[in-house]
C-alpha cells in the first residue's frame, strides 16, 4: 500500500511538475584539460606584448664604399695624383693638336717647334681645321736610275711615273690598300716639309725625309726590270692645276712643273728587305 508522500510525488510526475535535480559540481575528470600548456623550456615572450621587437627587420650586411672613397689615404693620394697627372697630360695634348691644325696664329709661331716635337711623328694630324681649300694641284712622283748592264756598260732610264702605276691600281678596286693610296704621296710631302725649294734641308728630319724617299723608290724599281745594277737615283715631282670647270671664267694654266732633286748614289741604308733581296743594286 502506497504511502501518501509517494502518492503525491505520482501525482506529480502525471502533471509534469518535477524538477530535475539541481546540477553538482563536475567530476575531476570531466574538466577541459589546458589548451596551452607553458613549456618547462624557459621563460617565452609575448609578440602582442613587444609589437616594436615582432616588426624588426632582420640585421643587414655591412655596406662596402667601392671606389676611390675605399681605399686608405696613402692609395686615396696616389690615385688622386695619378688622375691629376692624366688630366694635364690630355689637356696638354688637345691643346697642342689644336695649335697643330688651326690657321697660322700668334700661339702657333711662338710655340711652334715645341708643338711639332710633342705632335711628330706619332701624333700627325693630316688635316686642318675651317673648311680647307680643297686640293687644285695634282702631283705625280716620278723617278729615274742609272744603272750599269751585265755588260759593264752605263745607261740612264726614261722617267718612271711611280704616281700614275698607283692610280692604276686604286682605280676600280674596291679596296685599295693604304700603302698604295699614300705611300708615296706621303713621303714626297714629308720632303717637301722639311726642304726648301733649293733642297737645303730645313732640320733634323730633313735627312729622314730624303732617306724615306729613297728607299720607297728603290723599292718600287725592284718590282720592276731595270736591267741591270741601280748605281744612282733621280726623283722630281710633276705639279700640274687642276683645270677649272666650264662654267669659271678663271684662267689657269695646265703645264706641269717640274721640281728635280739631285742625283742619289745609293748606298746599302737606302734599301728596305724588300729591295735588298730583289738585288736591285746587284
Amino acid at each position: 500500500m502506497d504511502s501518501y508522500d509517494d502518492k503525491a510525488r505520482g501525482d506529480d510526475r502525471a502533471r509534469g511538475d518535477v524538477k530535475a535535480p539541481a546540477a553538482g559540481p563536475a567530476p575531476d575528470d570531466a574538466k577541459a584539460p589546458d589548451a596551452d600548456p607553458t613549456p618547462d623550456d624557459g621563460p617565452t615572450t609575448d609578440a602582442a606584448e613587444n609589437p616594436a621587437e615582432a616588426a624588426a627587420p632582420p640585421p643587414e650586411a655591412p655596406v662596402e664604399i667601392p671606389g676611390i672613397a675605399g681605399l686608405s689615404l696613402p692609395s686615396r693620394i696616389v690615385a688622386a695624383l695619378v688622375l691629376a697627372l692624366a688630366g694635364v697630360t690630355a689637356l696638354v695634348h688637345l691643346g697642342a693638336v689644336f695649335l697643330h691644325i688651326a690657321p697660322s696664329n700668334t700661339l702657333s709661331k711662338e710655340h711652334g717647334e715645341a708643338v711639332s716635337a710633342w705632335i711628330n711623328p706619332e701624333f700627325e694630324q693630316n688635316w686642318k681645321l675651317f673648311a680647307p681649300n680643297p686640293l687644285q694641284q695634282n702631283v705625280a712622283v716620278q723617278s729615274r736610275a742609272q744603272i750599269q748592264t751585265e755588260s759593264g756598260q752605263w745607261r740612264i732610264t726614261e722617267w718612271i711615273d711611280f704616281s700614275a702605276k698607283d692610280a692604276e691600281q686604286i682605280r676600280g678596286s674596291l679596296l685599295p690598300s693604304h700603302t698604295t693610296q699614300n705611300e708615296l704621296r706621303r713621303g714626297w710631302d714629308f720632303y717637301t716639309n722639311w726642304h726648301n725649294d733649293k733642297n737645303e734641308s730645313l732640320g733634323m728630319r730633313g735627312d729622314v725625309s730624303a732617306r724615306y724617299v729613297r728607299r720607297i723608290v728603290l723599292e718600287r724599281m725592284s718590282e720592276l726590270d731595270m736591267g741591270g745594277r741601280v748605281v744612282r737615283i733621280q726623283v722630281r715631282s710633276s705639279t700640274t692645276s687642276v683645270k677649272p670647270p666650264p662654267w669659271s671664267t678663271e684662267k689657269i694654266s695646265t703645264k706641269p712643273v717640274y721640281r728635280t732633286l739631285p742625283w742619289w748614289t745609293v748606298t746599302r741604308a737606302d734599301l728596305t728587305k724588300v729591295a735588298d733581296e730583289a738585288g736591285v743594286t746587284r
